[in-house]
């Protein structure tokens, strides 16, 4: 298919959102904001037009490449000369295409989209398009000294895409001819425009420099740090009309760059967050759909049927279906679907679902509370966590506090901690350490305004403050974390939840430890919250567990608190 651009756009996009189209939520939001962009053309405050020529012709630059890998890019001899199969984007890739290329600024005919965050799940041909999206800037943009990169966590990963670029210039005499294009073992140059592609495998400290007029990152789920981003997101300031184009699959790390990336994105589909520079694009399940369901497949395969093969989905599900050690690798590969960890505890939809976001102290400070504390290091996350108990209902309302030195934060050891402090989920205590003395005004402010129970902490790092809170008279209880007093709270937080008898006030630090909480059982059928890596902290799940676990040693109400003398 070909020609026609705009037309095929609206007409996947209509299809999307009347329902005749498979597709997640997150794909009709971006179906509607294209809608809505359309019908703003020419209003006030809304300074773009879709220039449908510009669109169009980075469209036709696209489907003028050659295929290099698969069925499609067997060679056939038409006329007496070697061919090659071009690539044929779908109405939605197109739909992608089209924009970032065609939106423009009615006064400065500059693009207005900047960033382009796409995650798909694998096969659907991003490397390939993010390819031809390289030599189109690369040569065919018209940007003087265009400096083009295809960068990655590794210099293996990095020359994914470069190398598909490469191959297809390879192929193509007669693009090497029309735009002058010197085909280089590790670059691609244009002389006359002294324009460059190159992959780049450095780690983010070295590059430093750059100029850069579009950069692929690929993989963006598996990079452990932001440090690579953040160098090439600055690195586009002395260029008029950039683009950093980031492709993914889901991953499992939810303090990283890509899902910070991604919460972003869905935060501008769905209109919290304004963006016009930044262009989403997320096909994933719905939080209600069962991944065994052939029919849900299309949301994160918009390729479903042409480059991703269903016999071999089909294939990959029934061994997900039969090896639960293989589900994790399907669910994130095939199904774009971002998981917790490798060895989730917590189902994260169910406990999204449990979300309430007006949820207040006021609302339930005559119910009976079990504060618990974590504080494993002044120099760390301490966490506490309010659990009340209303037995009537049989229902637990949980709102946690964090805090944090400033030095954390200073230091970059998580890319989100600084928005959580500026949302108020996060309390940062100025200097090296956390400041115990405001944890210690918190509890006692609690004790005075709630019908406090007992205060459960672990001994680490908290000696101290337990003996202060007790001089005071506050009920604090020694709880220490062991296997045999983690094992069943544990079990029976996450039966909770899916149960829907747990409300929590929806904090989304919270919500990132308890997507960090790996569960491992021993022979007993004993778990244990872990994590499985240092960065990704679980305080807040570890004191609810905590809670929970008091809550669990009997009625609290009818008995008096065990104080434990330190």
């Amino acid at each position: 298919m070909s020609g026609g651009y705009l037309a095929r756009a609206k007409a996947y996009a209509q299809r999307v959102v009347d329902g005749t189209e498979v597709a997640g939520r997150l794909e009709r939001r971006m179906c509607e904001r294209f809608f809505r962009d359309l019908d703003r053309q020419g209003a006030d405050g809304f300074p773009y037009v879709l220039d449908e020529a510009a669109g169009s012709r980075a469209c036709v630059f696209l489907e003028l490449l050659p295929h290099i890998k698969g069925q499609w890019a067997r060679p056939v001899y038409l006329d007496g000369q070697l061919q090659h199969g071009r690539l044929v984007l779908e109405d939605w890739q197109a739909f992608g295409v089209l924009q970032v290329f065609g939106w423009k600024h009615r006064e400065t005919g500059l693009r207005r989209f900047r960033r382009w965050y796409e995650e798909v799940a694998r096969k659907n041909a991003k490397s390939t398009k993010a390819a031809g999206i390289l030599l189109y800037m690369l040569a065919a943009d018209g940007e003087p000294g265009a400096h083009v990169y295809s960068a990655a966590t590794t210099g293996d990963q990095a020359r994914e895409v470069f190398d598909v670029a490469r191959n297809m210039a390879l192929r193509l005499p007669e693009f090497q001819r029309r735009f002058g294009v010197d085909v280089g073992k590790h670059d691609l140059v244009v002389a006359d425009t002294a324009s460059s592609c190159r992959p780049l495998n450095a780690e983010g400290s070295t590059l430093d420099g750059l100029n850069i007029h579009c950069a692929v990152v690929d993989e963006l789920h598996a990079h452990k740090t932001r440090a690579v981003y953040d160098v090439l997101d600055s690195a586009t300031g002395a260029r008029s009309q950039p683009l950093i184009m980031m492709i993914t699959t889901a991953g499992s790390d939810r303090a990283g760059i890509c899902y910070e990336q991604r919460d972003y994105t869905i935060k501008v589909l769905d209109g919290v967050i304004e963006d016009e520079s930044w262009f989403g694009a997320i096909f994933t399940l719905d939080e209600d759909d069962d991944w065994r369901d052939l029919a849900t497949w299309r949301k994160a395969n918009p390729n479903l049927g042409v480059s991703v093969i269903r016999e071999d989905m089909e294939a990959a599900a029934r061994k997900a279906m039969a090896t639960p050690s293989a589900q994790a690798g399907f669910l994130t590969k095939r199904l774009n679907i971002w998981v917790n960890a490798d060895s989730a505890w917590m189902d994260m939809q169910a406990w999204d679902r449990c979300a309430d976001r007006s949820l207040t102290i006021e609302r339930v400070k005559h119910l009976p509370c079990v504060i618990a504390l974590d504080l494993a290091s002044k120099v760390d996350v301490a966490a506490k966590v309010r659990l009340f108990h209303d037995v009537a209902e049989d229902r637990y309302f949980l709102i946690p506090t964090f805090w944090l030195p400033e030095r954390a934060i200073e230091v970059g050891a998580n890319s989100q901690y600084d928005g959580w402090r500026r949302s108020g989920h996060l309390q940062v205590s100025d200097g090296e350490v956390i400041d115990f003395d405001a944890i210690e005004d918190d509890i006692r402010a609690d004790a005075a305004a709630l019908d406090l129970v007992e205060v459960p902490f672990d001994p680490w790092q908290a000696t101290q403050l337990a003996g202060h809170m007790l001089d005071e008279g506050v009920p604090m209880v020694e709880y220490r974390q062991t296997v045999q007093n983690m094992s069943e709270p544990m079990k029976q937080l996450e039966a909770l939840v899916l149960q829907g008898k747990l409300t929590h006030d929806g904090n989304p630090m919270m919500t990132w430890m308890v997507s960090n909480v790996v569960c491992h059982r021993d022979a007993k059928d004993n778990i244990y919250p872990r994590k499985e890596r240092h960065e990704n902290k679980i305080d807040g799940p570890v004191a609810g567990i905590m809670a929970i676990g008091r809550v669990l040693a009997g009625d609290q109400e009818s008995r008096p608190p065990e104080v434990i003398l330190l």
